[in-house]
């Protein structure tokens, strides 16, 4: 697999702005995030086109092959390359040929904005996907998750150069960070993580942690996580009641707008444990 990301594209831009305060116009520099159209290709065919940041993605399109439900494991994934191209980048992957027969008969052929993650679905089927109930032994404490939304947003880099971008994080069973990952959409975020986690370790048990997301969260935030054995999500903002049904049909134990001081729990309160 490639190991770099070409040096054509970069996670952020140096762009001239002028800065309006109190009446007075100051001509300065600002760091901005880039946003890239990012191609995944699946044994020479194109499936999805996502805007994206340009970093980590080999982890992108493992997570979102994972996610998605095009491979069931990451064995499956045979090559990867990373492709420039004059308006945008190329993710060219190999996959096993069954995986491959079964995404064609899917006949899906995604055009993704940032966050969004249903477009290009056919049928109320593929956009409103159910994975099945995961069995999670996971249990964390308020003071631990709190810790851990504070520690993922002190390593957001690219938030803290440009304040533009999404962060998800993996909570180990210990308590501790393990892994954060960037990006100007919330879901390729996700699946950048998860694809980290499962490229580190193929045998990565994901019902033992937890997710936490610096988003809303979303039905496909839930969906993701859910599809991955991931039973516990913790969000800094809101869900919506689309994902609240999902996690209570999923036994995903969901909270939002968790802070340094607290939270609200939408569904499966039972992996958390009382002070």
């Amino acid at each position: 697999m490639s190991a770099a990301i070409p040096p054509e594209y970069a996670s952020t831009a140096d762009v001239g702005v002028e800065q309006w305060r109190d009446g007075h116009v100051t001509k300065s520099r600002d760091v901005v995030a880039e946003e890239v159209p990012v191609a995944l290709e699946y044994n020479g065919i194109s499936h999805a086109v996502m805007m994206a940041s340009p970093a980590d993605l080999e982890d992108f399109a493992l997570g979102f092959s994972l996610t998605e439900g095009i491979l069931a494991d990451p064995s499956e994934l045979f090559d990867c390359e990373i492709v420039t191209a004059s308006d945008g980048i190329q993710v060219q992957m190999r996959i096993a040929s069954q995986r491959f027969a079964a995404l064609k008969e899917k006949r899906r052929n995604l055009i993704g904005r940032t966050g969004c993650g249903l477009c290009g679905a056919e049928t109320l089927q593929q956009a409103v996907r159910k994975p099945p109930p995961v069995v999670c032994d996971a249990h964390f404490s308020a003071a631990v998750l709190y810790a851990a939304m504070e520690s993922m947003q002190q390593q957001q880099q690219l938030q803290h150069a440009t304040g533009a971008t999404h962060a998800a994080a993996w909570l180990r069973p210990d308590g501790a960070v393990g892994l954060v990952r960037e990006d100007v959409g919330r879901h390729n975020a996700l699946d950048k993580l998860i694809g980290a986690l499962a490229a580190a370790d193929r045998k990565h048990d994901f019902s033992s942690g937890a997710v936490i997301i610096t988003s809303r969260a979303s039905y496909e935030m839930v969906q993701k996580a859910a599809t991955m054995g991931i039973g516990i999500v913790a969000a800094v903002s809101a869900p919506t009641a689309l994902a609240i049904r999902l996690a209570e049909q999923a036994d995903v134990t969901l909270l939002g707008f968790v802070r340094q001081r607290g939270h609200v729990v939408y569904a499966n309160p039972q992996r958390l444990l009382a002070e």
